[in-house]
């Protein structure tokens, strides 16, 4: 006998993932976009020569860069507007290639289907807002801290969670350092477990220096788990799939 439920939830998956790969998730490639060009024009890009081209020069505007627009958890609860704001514009910064090229593919892999699953309107706020909070958590707990905190990580792992409730069976190609790298493909929901496990250990073994900031990951991910189990509890794809928008790579 066929079960017209998983029938309807495998279709439902499909057409999800096709309308993502057509282009129907603009929010998702327009967050890529704006971070990518942000960063170039960034002094972190080396491409920008109003920074200068002399070491001292680049190294000095980009401290400047992040003071202005990262967060910095100090700063943060002293009640002033242009602190409070900096949450939000930190989500858009980052501090090197290898940190802009690995959050965009997380955004990439996992934010288009979660869009349209959401809406646009609903997956814009919610990015921006499970982000700021990420961000502010993180700012709480290493409240005396001075360094710098930017990135979108936080509301990337917010995507990772709501990604997990919203379709636990699709299947991702991960590449796992203790199997060698080789390309697998899992169930999204072994893979985003064990991420976050990994998130989560190296968080307590982390301090407020410099480094990733891995508490804001934990607190990113829990608060998109919970918002998509709270607004769509009963309503996520629970039949076996295929993510169709790429590779994840933990």
């Amino acid at each position: 006998m066929i079960d017209v439920r998983e029938v309807h939830w495998r279709r439902r998956l499909k057409e999800l993932g096709a309308a993502a790969v057509s282009g129907g998730a603009p929010v998702t490639y327009g967050l890529i976009a704006l971070c990518c060009a942000v960063f170039l024009v960034s002094p972190l890009s080396g491409f920008n020569p109003a920074y200068g081209s002399s070491p001292d020069a680049l190294l000095a505007a980009q401290a400047g860069y992040f003071e202005r627009w990262g967060v910095i958890p100090s700063e943060l609860l002293d009640g002033s507007a242009r602190a409070a704001l900096t949450p939000l514009t930190a989500l858009f910064v980052h501090g090197s290639w290898l940190h802009l090229l690995g959050n965009m593919l997380f955004l990439y892999v996992f934010g288009a289907m979660a869009e349209e699953r959401m809406g646009r309107t609903e997956f814009t706020v919610f990015y921006l807002v499970c982000g700021y909070f990420a961000l502010a958590a993180y700012a709480v707990v290493h409240a005396d801290s001075d360094q710098t905190l930017v990135g979108a990580s936080g509301a990337i792992s917010a995507v990772l969670g709501a990604f997990l409730q919203l379709f636990p069976r699709a299947r991702v190609t991960s590449l796992f350092p203790f199997l060698f790298f080789l390309p697998l493909r899992f169930p999204a929901w072994i893979v985003l477990v064990f991420w976050f496990v990994l998130q989560w250990l190296a968080a307590q073994n982390a301090g407020s220096g410099p480094g990733v900031a891995y508490l804001a990951h934990v607190a990113g991910f829990a608060a998109g788990f919970l918002y998509a189990w709270v607004r769509f509890r009963g309503t996520r794809v629970k039949a076996p799939a295929t993510a169709t928008e790429g590779d994840s790579q933990p």
